[in-house]
């Protein structure tokens, strides 16, 4: 018997409320855990319109073993009490085999400690602090690359073809925003480049006229923001304003076109450097996919189809290994999968075994482009 899946009203959507009522008959439950609310609910909504697609495809197609998926919506609003709550309500109460999440690393941190101590399979498709797989978690897995690495590529690219020698470092005095931030500062100074000013600023915060007076004070050639679209677009506006030069340089994190409504306008976000893994929707295994998605009228931007492939690497490791999460994992550990995002490949601790961080610049028309 086959068990579709359904698509609840918005309300009970947005407020994670499914329920397992709804689900009857469901086999194979997984989260699907992130921002749905707050300012970083652009990711959220990303996960889900991935997520939500990977589980139609797999269902349409016989399933997994003949069992059908069913997903479940947890909200955490990057918030990382609200996200031990919803990994607490996605285990005992959803009883979900796996996970698609956290979005934020300080999300994802204390979540996933959760999931680990029930035996929960899970992928986080956007989480980069190197500490979420340096725990030794046997079911702890990653869709993306990590901060070291990024802030490698990112510092390479600062000194090497923006010749700079002078670098501002800004961080928001989040998880994964200063550990992006100090990652980053790292590959500087092993370049032997020392930050010329090392500050954080709080998220929720507008108004960062008096950080860009000190920015100013010290006349860099770039300013490194570890953070997201929320805070990065109001401080390069700032910066702009107070007529500061610099070239503003930032991570995975502003990769939304929200990017541009935040800092008010492209001609603020004109020239911004980012960087992000090679564009999901170049890669010719997911052709198909992102037609399906820009069909309905949704541009599969960002992390989009990193959740569509997370859904993918579980599927693929209960069709290898049966739905015993400690075999699944080992599975993974041993088996690359072909996704949509091309073959993916998992080391011990559950980092991919490639990553593919590069360099995007925002143009005069709001939209970002790989370099």
């Amino acid at each position: 018997m086959s068990v579709k899946l359904i698509k609840l009203p918005m309300k009970l959507v947005l407020a994670g409320c499914l329920t397992t009522a709804f689900y009857a008959q469901a086999d194979i439950k997984i989260g699907v855990a992130g921002p749905f609310s707050g300012p970083n609910a652009t990711y959220g909504a990303q996960y889900w319109k991935g997520a939500t697609q990977a589980a139609e495809d797999i269902n349409a197609a016989g399933g997994v073993n003949g069992e059908k998926i069913v997903l479940v919506q947890g909200d955490d609003a990057c918030e990382p009490k609200q996200a031990v709550s919803v990994a607490n309500r996605l285990v005992d109460q959803d009883k979900v085999m796996a996970v698609v999440g956290h979005f934020c690393s300080s999300s994802t941190m204390p979540a996933s400690e959760v999931y680990d101590e029930a035996g929960v399979l899970t992928i986080t498709p956007g989480s980069t602090n190197p500490k979420i797989t340096e725990r030794g978690m046997k079911s702890m897995f990653r869709m993306c690359g990590r901060d070291d690495q990024q802030g490698a590529i990112a510092a390479n690219y600062m000194i090497d073809t923006l010749k700079a020698k002078k670098v501002a470092v800004i961080h928001d005095k989040d998880t994964y925003g200063q550990g992006l931030a100090d990652a980053t500062k790292a590959a500087l100074e092993k370049r032997g480049v020392k930050e010329v000013l090392y500050e954080g600023l709080s998220r929720g915060e507008k108004d960062f006229n008096a950080l860009v007076t000190k920015i100013a004070q010290v006349n860099p050639d770039v300013v490194y923001f570890g953070g997201c679209h929320p805070e990065a677009g109001p401080l390069v506006r700032q910066m702009r304003e107070q007529g500061v030069k610099a070239n503003f340089f930032s991570g995975d994190c502003i990769v939304t076109e929200e990017m541009v409504t935040a800092a008010g306008g492209p001609q603020y976000t004109k020239g911004v450097y980012m960087t992000f893994g090679n564009d999901p929707r170049q890669i010719p295994a997911g052709k198909a996919v992102i037609e399906k998605f820009r069909a309905g009228g949704f541009e599969p931007e960002g992390y989009t189809l990193y959740a569509y492939a997370s859904i993918q690497a579980i599927a693929a490791a209960y069709k290898g290994a049966g739905k015993d999460n400690e075999k699944a994992s080992e599975w993974l550990k041993a088996n690359p999968v072909d996704t949509v995002m091309g073959q993916k490949s998992w080391d011990g601790k559950g980092d991919l075994k490639v990553s593919d961080y590069v360099i995007y610049q925002w143009d005069d028309k709001g939209k970002y482009h790989q370099l």
